[in-house]
């Protein structure tokens, strides 16, 4: 049974941290996988999973980076894995099911954003690439792990999904690239995968959630030049945060993807986009401060979306 995209009162908000969402939530014993769980929201999310008792999995594509990072947080592991690559993607996936774990947690976190335009494998955009077929090759990959234990899977999406929809005509963006409209299919594409997964995997116990983490100001940004980021008002010239009031910590810009991951209040739910801690309502057309536009959450698009990415990338765990 689909869930409504309403708003559910779950009683927190913008400014819930990770820590506030898992008050009194017990994760021992759980296995948790969030890709690019070492930097930026990714690593607020992997601290407070552990300080809840989980262990967590963190694939990154520079492990000796991530190990710094993560220095002196327990219950955590590092595995190679560049989502731009799948062959990486398969060579990671095949490590994990070696180890004959079963995975509860599934944060899709890494990504890219407004990167300039970039090729990767067989000249595919790198933003449609690393945000969504990487992580659909992902999960695809190690369902025989997410299946047996009933795992939710998380799909970080961004209220970028504004921007565009699916470019069914040309999603390699072989014509006309821009970077902002990429990244926002890039992003769309997050929330329809997670719909047709849900669907895919309900009646198997698994669920999968979307959802916009808020603005916060991380490494995420690492491709936008100082005068755009200026220009959008940002930061002042000296990198100065203006308007911080507009921007969540990470901790804050966690806690949506943690309660998605582990929350009581979603039990029986599932396909459905969250924003600052609840589920979002439906966008109005010509506002983009919030909600989710139709054309991320139509059931049509995500099963097209679906089939789309299974050619590409080779890999269908419900063929």
């Amino acid at each position: 049974m689909s869930t409504a995209q309403h708003k559910i009162g779950s009683g927190f908000g913008a400014h819930s941290t990770a820590d506030d969402v898992l008050a009194g939530v017990d994760l021992s014993g759980k296995l948790a996988i969030v890709t690019g769980g070492y930097s930026g929201l990714g690593l607020e999310t992997t601290r407070a999973l552990t300080k809840a008792g989980a262990r967590v999995v963190v694939p990154a594509r520079r492990p000796d980076t991530a190990w710094k990072a993560l220095a002196g947080i327990d219950r955590v592991e590092v595995d190679e894995l560049d989502l731009g690559d799948l062959d990486s993607v398969r060579a990671f996936a095949e490590r994990f099911l070696d180890s004959g774990r079963t995975v509860d947690l599934v944060i899709d976190n890494a990504g890219i954003m407004a990167c300039p335009e970039t090729r990767v494998g067989p000249g595919w955009e790198a933003q449609f690439a690393t945000n969504h077929l990487g992580h659909f090759a992902l999960v695809n990959r190690l369902w025989p792990a997410i299946e047996p234990g009933g795992a939710r899977v998380v799909s970080v999406s961004s209220r970028a999904h504004h921007f565009s929809g699916m470019r069914w005509d040309d999603v390699h963006w072989r014509t006309g690239y821009d970077k902002w409209q990429a990244y926002g299919q890039a992003k769309t594409a997050n929330v329809l995968f997670a719909v047709h997964l849900d669907k895919l995997g309900a009646d198997r116990g698994v669920r999968a959630f979307s959802l916009h983490p808020g603005g916060i100001l991380t490494p995420l940004q690492r491709h936008l030049p100082k005068a755009e980021m200026v220009e959008r008002g940002w930061i002042d010239e000296q990198g100065n945060v203006l308007n911080p009031s507009g921007f969540k910590s990470p901790e804050q810009g966690a806690a949506t993807q943690v309660w998605a991951a582990t929350s009581p209040q979603l039990a029986g739910m599932g396909g459905v986009y969250l924003e600052d801690c609840d589920i979002a309502e439906g966008a109005v057309d010509g506002d983009e401060s919030g909600g989710v536009r139709a054309w991320a959450t139509d059931p049509d698009q995500a099963e097209r979306l679906w089939t789309l990415s299974a050619e590409l990338t080779g890999v269908n765990a419900f063929a």
